[in-house]
């Protein structure tokens, strides 16, 4: 059996480094048929993560927010059009839809209101559902939008969707924080290692590493093996951005964050549940997401110092990744928190 390796399994070999100062590392990505980001980081398409709100925020970051699918076409064309009216005409937006009913539709709609992006978001991407909503939604709307397709967890699924016309795929099957795939099905792959497998890919699709980053130095790690980007769900949650009312829960000030696969999403989205993979929980209020993701760009560009990268494709190129013992992980944690 192949053994494979999660975030907590390895470090990265610090490096000879001739950059003086993080200001002048570049983080920017070009986004096919969609504008370039100064920050390779994308909201979640979840319900108690991405809205109007944070797609604005994500763009004035530098980053790229996804509009959730969990509301009607009516709905969601209308949060497109408000974030194109508050953003300049050359930021990109992004918005999520299935692969069944009226998907088309939804997509078309949400084209015509200002997306440039549109992420075909199902659990299991690497599916005959998959295949045929990329080719209907080529016939519909051609090339000129950037598709976003997910979630695969192996090399074949990665190239599968590279060839069945997606511009971009999100890697990772099980690891969110309020994913219970894993548990409940016995299937999945610890993301870190799918994205180890997909960045072998010759294709030219960008790879999403998506689900199971906790922590800044995920993110790195992630870029590290191969990920051109990083989507995040439960670093943003309970941001003044991510939609839903704040409560108070033993006097601290709190947000919902659930699954999309949830029961309780489940039954406020369709009516009834169908299978249940998620968990729903609540996160302290964070506070502005720019704070979030200032923190995230900072030790983007430490991590990449310490590797002497000057931009993301020498970073990949050229990062040393070593696995550790559990000893070590216990090592690399402030010992001064472990007593």
């Amino acid at each position: 059996m192949k053994e494979t390796l999660t975030f907590d399994d390895i470090l990265l070999i610090p490096k000879y480094s001739e950059i003086k100062s993080r200001s002048e590392i570049s983080l920017q990505i070009s986004i096919p048929k969609a504008a370039q980001l100064s920050l390779p980081i994308i909201s979640s398409p979840m319900d108690t993560v991405t809205e109007s709100d944070m797609v604005v925020a994500m763009a004035i970051a530098g980053g790229l927010g996804v509009i959730h699918r969990y509301n009607t076409i009516d709905e969601q064309e209308k949060i497109v059009s408000m974030a194109r009216k508050i953003l300049p005409s050359d930021a990109s937006i992004a918005a999520a839809i299935g692969v069944s009913g009226d998907f088309v539709n939804r997509a078309e709609a949400l084209y015509d209101a200002g997306a440039d992006v549109l992420c075909v978001d199902i659990a299991h991407g690497h599916h005959i559902l998959m295949k045929e909503a990329l080719k209907a939604l080529r016939d519909s709307l051609g090339n000129s939008v950037h598709l976003m397709a997910g979630n695969v967890a192996t090399l074949e699924g990665f190239n599968d969707l590279a060839d069945w016309g997606a511009d971009s795929i999100r890697v990772g099957v099980g690891g969110g924080s309020i994913c219970s795939t894993r548990v409940m099905t016995g299937h999945g792959v610890p993301t870190l290692q799918s994205v180890i497998d997909c960045a072998k890919s010759d294709r030219s699709a960008l790879l999403i590493a998506d689900g199971g980053i906790k922590q800044t130095g995920d993110v790195v790690k992630a870029i590290a093996a191969g990920a051109d980007l990083v989507m995040l769900g439960s670093m943003l949650a309970g941001t003044d951005e991510a939609p839903g009312e704040t409560f108070y829960v033993d006097g601290i000030k709190s947000k919902s964050y659930r699954g999309m696969a949830s029961a309780a999403a489940q039954i406020d989205w369709r009516g009834h549940v169908a299978s249940e993979e998620g968990v729903s929980h609540r996160v302290s209020v964070k506070g502005p997401v720019i704070k979030t993701l200032e923190g995230i760009e900072k030790a983007l560009r430490s991590g990449m110092s310490y590797s002497g990268a000057i931009n993301l494709s020498t970073f990949q190129a050229g990062s040393n990744i070593i696995r550790i013992t559990q000893a070590s992980l216990v090592e690399s944690k402030p010992h001064i928190l472990q007593g």
